[in-house]
């Protein structure tokens, strides 16, 4: 029976995967942050939970509960752009230092184990048309961003200089039941107060790469069995650009009812305007999306309208 362990469990990705993989047989224990009782922490599939920073003390805590990892799903660090410009040593803290503890761990402790970390599309940053490959040169604009990238180096310095296995994955604009933040929740939330006219920022032209939920999961699953050599980089997205203002629509017409929709047509600073992902090295390894965009958009709705 495989022990898999992943950070930041209780995220957004994190109880998901964890439900996934222990249908699977999978034995799955978290670290991160917030308590989580045992009743809820096994309803998704966690034998075993570290409320807790990622460090030396907790992680020994972890392998004494569960032995050593086959495999660590990394997903804990920052997690949005807006965050990590308010607070950006917070971010830096979660996502760089953090990431540098695990994976100076696994090389002193269980150097055989795989390490699947979650990076961001906001490496890649701005000035890119069209699909963005993995060898795209990457300038990112925000914290986020530059602490991701900053994260990655540090897997290319552990996997050449300490022989480590790792397979980074560039998750492109994420959404699904359960995520509480960003564009799906904002709309869902303004609608549920009634408002008929919204208005957003941006000009509503930007192209996203819209990735749902059971789709990431289902990659991180197929990554459960792949065994790279030293470091492989994937991008997590489907390959298919849809405009901020499309998307937007479709949650309006899913909600139902007559809706306005406008922009303010300025642009964040450094706010791309198309992040598309290319998907050939995902297609080399037989992976393909399932989820189509209205559908995911729909159960998003449905989802937003039964608990909220």
């Amino acid at each position: 029976m495989s022990v898999v362990w992943i950070t930041g469990a209780r995220g957004f990705i994190g109880h998901h995967l964890a439900a996934k993989l222990a249908s699977l047989g999978c034995m799955v224990y978290g670290i991160g942050h917030g308590s989580w009782s045992k009743p809820d922490a096994s309803a998704w599939g966690v034998t075993g939970w570290v409320n807790g920073e990622i460090e030396t003390a907790n992680l020994e805590l972890l392998r004494r509960s569960s032995g050593l990892p086959g495999i660590v799903y990394h997903l804990a660090g920052g997690s949005s752009v807006g965050s990590s410009i308010a607070a950006p040593l917070e971010d830096f803290g979660r996502t760089v230092a953090g990431g540098a503890r695990l994976l100076d761990w696994i090389r002193s402790v269980s150097p055989q184990t795989h390490i699947v970390v979650i990076s961001s599309a906001a490496v890649y940053g701005s000035g890119h048309e069209g699909p963005i490959s993995e060898d795209a040169p990457r300038r990112p604009f925000s914290p986020y961003g530059h602490h991701k990238l900053m994260l990655e180096q540090l897997c290319r310095s552990y996997t050449e200089g300490y022989g480590l296995q790792c397979t980074i994955l560039r998750l492109f604009s994420a959404y699904g039941p359960g995520l509480k933040k960003q564009l799906l929740w904002d709309l869902c939330s303004r609608l549920a107060t009634g408002e008929a006219t919204l208005k957003l920022e941006g000009t509503g032209i930007e192209l996203r790469d819209w990735i749902e939920i059971s789709d990431i999961v289902r990659l991180l699953e197929k990554l459960l069995k792949f065994s790279p050599e030293g470091l492989q980089v994937f991008n997590g997205g489907s390959g298919i650009g849809v405009s901020v203002e499309e998307v937007s629509r479709q949650v309006a017409d899913a909600w139902g009812g007559r809706v306005t929709l406008s922009f303010s047509g300025v642009s964040r600073p450094g706010d791309p305007f198309s992040l598309i992902a290319d998907t050939g090295r995902l297609s080399a390894i037989g992976f393909d999306w399932q989820m189509p965009l209205h559908k995911g958009i729909t159960n998003y709705v449905a989802w937003f309208r039964k608990h909220f």
